[in-house]
């Protein structure tokens, strides 16, 4: 055993009751870089007269807005997005505390403000301290990157209406209304020849209501099948009643989706990446789309679409919106690749490196040589507007017709078609309809193909294309993966805009505060 003799421990002073006779401010407690600062500094510096705008006089006194927002922003900014845990932090949090300057605001507080009064103001807010960021060299508003991620929206998940589902039990009552209407025509035959209706394709509960009257009133004191006379009553009483529903819930649905969520009407039915290998399943979500500069998001905004391709021109508008000029540079991947972009971003005069479906694939010579005799890799004559098959068969111009998209934007579309494939060798391996090969070029998109095509492969485009993969994405690897948001607190798009709004300056100011820590190192 060892004879040295072991020393005795000393602990630092522990006098929890000690009073101070000065004790110390909350803004000595908050150290110089610490990322509470910036949201104070730069949200001290906008014009906060459309904030105050929000309130009318009268009343008892309300918390400043002010105030309330740092706290939403500060919260957003490190994790804390429930409005019970935002109350509980300006009781607890000596940051929250600070921003908030001692104030204590209760969670309907903090959520009456974040849902309401912050919608109309949030986006001017939000352009105000982009402007700030730009002024300091930080981001450019003029060269964007586009993209966009789908968010959880705050509903069931089990609880929908499909498009699909809408039509389909309006064709069956059609279907069933057809055939009772066969049935007293069978019965009561020289009564209904001058009521006949002309078709059943299109109808709605007045219709229904009429055509049913009219059976009754033929079939009265004849006699009827007795599952008829049920089918009819079942009819009358439950088909008017279904068909005013379908018809609410079209209207709600609109022409530009297919599903919607019963406890969120706004938000859609999207396929959901859960993992690495894009596995997922169908929730209810809202598509956000951002423009980001520097990994700082100069414009966001909120869609239905399920996907990418019809978001462009709104978003690039809101763009214009915000700041009075369209972006002179706008770099997006193939999911923005189509003829009504191409042309939008062409009449606005914007350079765009967007690519097209299938410009990854062009760049892969094992895929292209495993389709030889794709139309595209025929020869086409512009002067004598015609197309040579792969074994140099003139295929002649058959004519012209309009395409519309889902969007109602029309295409021309061209046809051209071989004189004689019949005693052809590669009848069969160049093409699978069984007369003479017929082709149909869109010969306007093709044109952006190309000037796409030139766009990407130079050296600006390359430096573009490159500069995407680590520019957009990863601020929304940030927000989904290190900061957690995977689904909105609130429901309804307006409100999920404002939620947008605020997680895309939380964004902004940490990539702030990262930088400006960067350069203190």
């Amino acid at each position: 055993m060892s004879s040295k003799r072991l020393s005795t421990p000393v602990f630092k002073a522990y006098h929890q009751q000690q009073l101070m006779m000065l004790p110390p401010s909350l803004e000595e407690l908050i150290a110089p870089n610490h990322p509470a600062r910036i949201v104070n500094t730069v949200l001290d510096k906008i014009d906060s007269k459309p904030l105050l705008s929000a309130y009318r006089g009268g009343g008892s006194s309300s918390y400043h807005p002010l105030a309330l927002l740092k706290v939403l922003i500060y919260g957003y900014m490190t994790n804390i997005y429930s409005s019970r845990k935002l109350e509980e932090a300006t009781t607890q949090n000596v940051v929250f505390m600070w921003l908030c300057g001692m104030n204590t605001p209760d969670h309907n507080t903090i959520n009456n403000f974040r849902g309401k009064k912050l919608q109309g103001p949030l986006k001017f807010i939000f352009v105000e301290t982009v402007k700030l960021l730009s002024e300091e060299g930080l981001l450019s508003i003029k060269d964007v990157f586009t993209d966009g991620t789908k968010i959880e929206a705050n509903a069931n998940r089990y609880t929908f209406v499909w498009g699909k589902g809408i039509k389909n039990n309006k064709e069956k009552i059609a279907n069933q209304l057809e055939a009772l209407w066969s049935y007293a025509q069978g019965v009561a035959d020289a009564e209904m020849k001058d009521t006949t209706p002309t078709s059943f394709a299109e109808i709605d509960s007045s219709k229904v209501k009429a055509t049913i009257d009219k059976i009754d009133a033929v079939l009265k004191d004849k006699p009827v099948n007795k599952r008829v006379k049920q089918k009819l009553g079942y009819a009358r009483k439950k088909w008017p009643e279904a068909l005013d529903r379908y018809a609410a819930q079209s209207a709600i649905m609109g022409d530009d989706r297919n599903s919607y969520s019963k406890t969120d009407t706004d938000a859609t039915f999207m396929r959901m990446k859960e993992d690495h290998m894009g596995n997922g399943q169908l929730k209810p979500a809202y598509n956000m789309q951002i423009s980001t500069s520097n990994q700082f998001i100069t414009n966001y905004t909120i869609h239905q679409n399920t996907t990418d391709t019809n978001t462009l021109q709104e978003h690039l508008n809101e763009h214009k919106r915000c700041y009075e000029a369209m972006p002179t540079v706008v770099t997006a991947d193939a999911g923005y690749g189509s003829e009504e972009n191409y042309e939008f971003l062409e009449k606005e005069q914007v350079t765009a490196f967007v690519k097209y479906n299938q410009f990854d694939r062009e760049q892969n010579e094992t895929i292209q040589g495993k389709q030889p005799f794709n139309a595209d890799k025929l020869f086409y004559n512009e002067q004598g507007d015609f197309y040579v098959c792969p074994m140099g068969q003139r295929m002649e111009k058959k004519g012209t017709y309009e395409r519309e998209t889902t969007t109602g934007f029309k295409q021309t579309i061209t046809r051209y078609q071989a004189k004689d494939c019949s005693r052809c060798p590669l009848n069969g391996v160049c093409h699978k309809s069984k007369g003479n090969r017929v082709i149909e070029i869109n010969h306007n998109l093709n044109r952006h193909k190309r000037v796409a095509k030139e766009k990407l492969q130079s050296e600006q485009g390359i430096a573009h294309r490159k500069q995407r993969c680590h520019d957009v994405e990863p601020v929304f690897g940030n927000i989904k993966g290190n900061h957690h948001f995977k689904r909105f607190m609130l429901r309804g798009k307006e409100k999920v805009t404002i939620e947008t709004g605020l997680l895309c300056i939380a964004q902004n100011f940490r990539k702030k505060n990262a930088i400006e820590v960067k350069k203190a190192a």
